[in-house]
């Protein structure tokens, strides 16, 4: 698979076989991922990365909460801006159009939105998660660091044939996937990262991009 097959077909993968995930593949594309950059070399990036008993623990206690109805933890950072403008706003509905609408889930059905939105917290059934933390002192230029971060760790499961959805989400349960990896207290979580095989029988639904032309502005000289 070439460098541009792998981000093409990088995609949030909602549904995985329990396959498992060999440790030497996950070794060899976080030894590489390692290569991205960061400013002055830094790599403020921390990872996690759960298989077997101990992701197993995570997923118990975050449906054990989800269960129960307790509150998301407090938030340690702000995932979306209070008022999102025009036209980041719209491409954000259009996301939540076509994704439960593939589901089959109306607008208006905000308890099967619940139901589906909570599979984050089971992996969506991924026989492996990484959990990326940054430090509490670190500013935007080093959270840019850790998303180039991210995606070189996507792009390269994709070469092994592996996917992958990375999720926010689960800083909403920052608290519960502390509780089983015991990070230093100067480390927030960030998101976690489903990895596995795609379950090619479930529905997977592809979001659009915005056309070249949206988000890019040539300026050419002579």
């Amino acid at each position: 698979m070439d460098v541009y097959e792998a981000v093409t077909s990088r995609r949030a993968v909602r549904g995985f076989t329990d396959r498992p995930v060999p440790r030497q593949t996950l070794e060899r594309v976080l030894s590489a991922a390692a290569w991205s950059p960061s400013g002055s070399n830094i790599q403020p990036w921390r990872a996690y990365v759960l298989t077997g008993t101990p992701l197993a623990e995570v997923k118990k206690r975050a449906g054990e909460r989800l269960a129960a109805g307790d509150a998301w933890d407090e938030p340690e950072y702000e995932q979306y801006p209070t008022a999102l403008k025009s036209p980041y706003r719209e491409r954000r509905s259009a996301f939540g159009q076509q994704r439960y609408g593939a589901l089959g889930i109306a607008r208006e059905d905000l308890e099967a939105r619940q139901r589906a939105a909570s599979a984050n917290w089971d992996c969506f059934g991924a026989p492996a998660a990484l959990f990326c933390y940054i430090d509490r002192d670190m500013g935007s230029p080093q959270w840019a660091d850790t998303g180039m971060f991210l995606q070189s760790v996507m792009v390269l499961l994709r070469a092994e044939g592996l996917h992958s959805c990375p999720q926010m989400a689960w800083a909403k349960f920052h608290r519960s996937v502390a509780e089983v990896v015991s990070p230093p207290k100067e480390l927030m979580l960030f998101c976690g990262m489903s990895i596995g095989f795609e379950d090619v029988t479930a529905e997977q639904p592809r979001t659009d991009r915005a056309p070249l032309e949206e988000t890019v502005t040539f300026v050419d000289g002579p």
